[in-house]
């Protein structure tokens, strides 16, 4: 394959085909970035902030531009986009804000406490970054960010199906006066992919995606002695205890799962109800999932836009496919629609057991896989029953109760109390077990890829 096309999923028809780079042209792009990072390197902290700063202010400026991109590059609805476009100023803004301070030199003693010494946290060179298409703005940009404020500079390697806008985006950076080649974005297929992983001039590799395709590229960075953070899919159970407010369960749920239509890794996905509430949660769940509005991503009153690509939607068919035929139960949804684009109804699986996907695997769509649990530490035993652990959520009408079960049971990296969201610049991302590891946002990925370097005094 020669090149990269984009296609529109509501209509079907074809935006742009994009040229793929020689390794040699994509290794350029590597040295330069490298160069600009050596003038880069040598500024203060804080004289890098009022740079992340005026991009914040370029993003919200292109805001409309870039949301219509996304939308019609992977079908995202165009108000979600609009709000993923707020997201990363807001993160660009909480990293030129707290940046200085998180990664200013730390004053320590040694030897006893006679002597003083500095923890310095210094840049490393330059952070390949793969991306994947379900956020095309927000992915890359919480790499950027960081890395930007650290000192580094950053390749980006996007998923296909978005690489306008990846190109995009670095428009928008240069043109708030970010120097043009800190960042840069790569046309490239796999297999150049990792020889920019074995590249010297490559320091740290940072990957979002399938737990496949992380153990793949954790393996290639391993390999080369690279530092990696792989944040990958998951699987996230929302409990719904027997003391739960059901109502509010029931409509968070389905916020939860449809959120982005679906596309997001800690998206709500598996729903374990105990036997107690179990009828009626199912009861309004299954009839608010029914009443969604499938359509047009850009017309304000549709709630579910189409799938990203034709394999998207391939791939989420044979997975509901095949959970039915060992068992599971289809109560609304699982029929798409007749006519153009990758449409997939808003679908409710129950009777989901191991051994099918939508209890073993992550349905990257609008399907939600039920699980009932007999009591309340059945639905903890279910819910860690499972090879991801990203994210998570509880209802439970005693929110200390809530916190507990989270902090001391949940094997998860995140996880929410009586409500959904995906991610806030205040407070740490990351997962465990095949989810992934490192973390980003809440200053923490600002140390994933530096120097943390110790200087003695005499």
């Amino acid at each position: 394959m020669s090149g990269i096309q984009t296609i529109d999923p509501t209509t079907e028809d074809l935006i742009v085909t994009y040229d793929l780079m020689s390794e040699d042209e994509a290794v350029g792009r590597v040295e330069a970035c490298h160069r600009a990072f050596e003038d880069w390197r040598r500024m203060s902290h804080a004289e890098r902030a009022p740079v992340l700063r005026d991009v914040a202010a370029s993003l919200r400026e292109n805001s409309d531009k870039l949301a219509r991109l996304m939308t019609r590059e992977t079908g995202k609805l165009l108000r979600d986009g609009a709000r993923e476009v707020e997201l990363c100023a807001a993160i660009f803004d909480y990293t030129a804000e707290h940046g200085p301070e998180l990664l200013a030199d730390e004053e320590r003693t040694h030897s006893g406490g006679e002597k003083s010494g500095i923890v310095a946290y210094c840049p490393i060179g330059v952070v390949y970054s793969i991306q994947p298409w379900n956020f095309p703005v927000y992915q890359p940009v919480r790499v950027l960010a960081a890395n930007l404020m650290a000192g580094n500079g950053v390749v980006l390697k996007h998923a296909g199906i978005c690489t306008g806008s990846g190109l995009l985006l670095r428009e928008i950076c240069v043109k708030a006066g970010l120097p043009e080649d800190l960042f840069q974005v790569v046309i490239v297929d796999h297999d150049t992919s990792d020889r920019i992983i074995e590249h010297p001039l490559v320091r740290g590799v940072t990957m979002t995606g399938s737990d496949g395709a992380g153990s793949h590229i954790g393996a290639q960075a391993a390999k080369n002695l690279k530092k990696s953070v792989l944040e990958l899919g998951s699987n996230d159970a929302y409990l719904v205890l027997e003391d739960a407010d059901v109502a509010l369960a029931v409509k968070t749920c389905v916020t939860g799962r449809l959120f982005n239509n679906g596309e997001t890794c800690v998206s709500a996905k598996r729903f374990v109800v105990t036997d107690k509430v179990y009828d009626a949660f199912m009861s309004d769940f299954v009839e608010q999932m029914q009443a969604i509005r499938m359509g047009d991503p850009t017309d304000d009153d549709t709630e579910l836009g189409p799938l990203a690509s034709k394999e998207q939607f391939e791939t989420v068919s044979k997975q509901v496919s095949e959970s039915v035929a060992n068992g599971a139960t289809i109560l609304c949804g699982g029929t798409p629609p007749d006519g153009k684009g990758y449409f997939y109804p808003a679908t409710v699986l129950a009777d989901c057991k191991p051994g099918m996907p939508a209890y073993d695997d992550e349905i990257f769509g609008p399907v939600a896989a039920v699980i009932r649990a007999k009591d309340d530490e059945d639905a903890m035993r279910i819910a860690n029953d499972s090879r991801y652990g990203l994210g998570g959520g509880i209802f439970c009408g005693d929110e200390e109760r809530a916190v507990r079960l989270a902090r001391d049971h949940f094997d998860t990296g995140m996880v929410r109390i009586n409500s959904f969201g995906a991610a806030d610049p205040n407070m740490p991302f990351g997962g465990v077990k095949d989810s992934g590891f490192g973390r980003e946002h809440g200053g923490f990925g600002m140390k994933e890829f530096v120097n943390v370097k110790a200087i003695y005094r005499a």
